[in-house]
């Protein structure tokens, strides 16, 4: 029986260990579908505004590659947790096995007993028993036996019960561990057929692409020259701020200059050169790398860097200094860090435009179809800077990253 309970023991702590580890995987993979199944809604949203746009159909096309990487890695996902719940399922038979083999080993024992409390049934046997003993120690031994025997039969028809409930418990939780699985492989077979249609709708763009490329080149074009007028104030921006913070240093190192020249005690401080920037919050903005929060949650739908047309696979799009999110309509962008608006700006396809700096670090926010800020404003982490615009059917934030006049690739600063 110890052996019993201990076998027992082992196969109860090893189902909670693989339910808690099941738990937790489970939680992980229900944030990471929510995450992608929220980007295919924004994106689909998308798609229905640019049916009724012109010209739509590279953002369109670029739109639906993403759902299409979306759905793959949702099918992937359902793929791995069928998998898991295929394991959990087998470790649960295995266990459920495990069971009726001790409780068949527990009935057997338990008709023993009641065979031997049959034959013992009649109080003239059990005397006779006690009184045929060779001594008072057997005697007693026999009367202890005879005694004991119905409080063994209840406490087996105990540990019976328990165990065959234990049992019908488990065979529940396999019951629901197999519908949550069938349930799991139909929502697996909607993303494969949903994946079929979007692949099926990508070759149609491609093909329109393909038949329009002047209309495209011409677009493409205009594109690029947005993108450099773009990157060009927002470069003239940066030189701007730089000269300001030199013209302020130098103005306060003329002063102290004049401050130590009238007195002697202070000559030592003259010495020191004031700083052009903020150090001390241009060092904790770096120090956050790969860690600033998100300006908008949703999809990338444009890289950092030189990207090649997703049709024309020789010509290549303008350089991108940052990334562009797609987000629902009237999305609020946040500040990624502290700082202070340099500048708000409009451009040409990118509409309202907010530049914050953080120490030689500069944030720069586009596609605002208003914004919240003014020149001169200290923002924090989470500040709202404006709400994201629609242009041509696309609702999406442009966002860049600059460490003086050169840019960073914001996925290497957000977490």
């Amino acid at each position: 029986m110890r052996k019993l309970r201990e076998i027992l023991l082992c196969v109860a702590i090893m189902m909670v260990s693989a339910a808690a580890a099941y738990s937790q995987d489970t939680r992980s993979q229900e944030s990471r579908r929510a995450k992608i199944q929220k980007e295919i809604a924004i994106i689909n949203q998308q798609l229905k505004e640019n049916a009724a746009q012109r010209n739509s159909a590279l953002s369109s096309l670029t739109l639906i590659r993403k759902n299409i990487d979306n759905r793959n890695e949702l099918v992937a996902e359902s793929d791995l947790e069928i998998a898991k719940i295929g394991e959990q399922i087998a470790q649960r038979e295995n266990a459920i096995g495990a069971l009726q083999q001790r409780l068949d080993t527990l009935n057997q024992y338990y008709n023993k007993l009641v065979r031997s409390a049959y034959k013992n049934r009649d109080a003239k046997v059990w005397y006779m028993y006690i009184l045929a003993s060779d001594n008072l120690g057997q005697a007693f031994r026999r009367m202890g036996y005879l005694r004991n025997l119905s409080s063994a039969m209840n406490d087996q028809a105990k540990k019976i019960s328990a165990l065959r409930k234990e049992l019908e418990a488990e065979k529940e939780k396999l019951m629901i561990s197999k519908a949550e699985a069938e349930k799991l492989r139909r929502e697996r077979q909607n993303e494969v057929n949903e994946l079929k249609k979007e692949e099926a709708e990508a070759d149609k763009l491609v093909a329109q692409l393909q038949k329009d490329r002047k209309q495209y080149e011409s677009s493409l074009a205009k594109k690029k020259k947005q993108v450099e007028a773009l990157n060009q104030e927002i470069q003239r921006i940066i030189r701007q701020a730089q000269k300001e913070a030199q013209k302020e240093a130098q103005k306060q190192q003329k002063s102290s200059g004049q401050k130590s020249s009238g007195s002697k005690t202070t000559s030592e401080k003259s010495t020191a050169k004031p700083t052009t920037v903020d150090q001390k919050l241009n060092a904790e903005f770096a120090n956050n790398k790969g860690r600033l929060p998100w300006p908008a949650s949703g999809p990338v739908v444009e890289k950092f860097g030189q990207n090649n047309h997703p049709v024309y696979k020789n010509v290549k799009l303008p350089f991108s200094n940052g990334i562009s999110i797609a987000v629902s309509k009237g999305t609020q962008v946040k500040a990624v860090f502290d700082g202070t608006v340099k500048q708000v700006v409009v451009m040409p396809g990118y509409s309202k435009c907010v530049l914050v700096q953080h120490g030689e670090y500069f944030s720069f926010y586009c596609k605002l179809g208003s914004v919240n800020v003014k020149v001169g404003d200290k923002v924090k982490t989470g500040t709202v800077v404006g709400t994201v615009d629609t242009i041509d059917g696309e609702t999406q934030v442009h966002f860049q990253i600059w460490k003086g006049t050169t840019p960073q690739n914001p996925a290497l600063w957000l977490r």
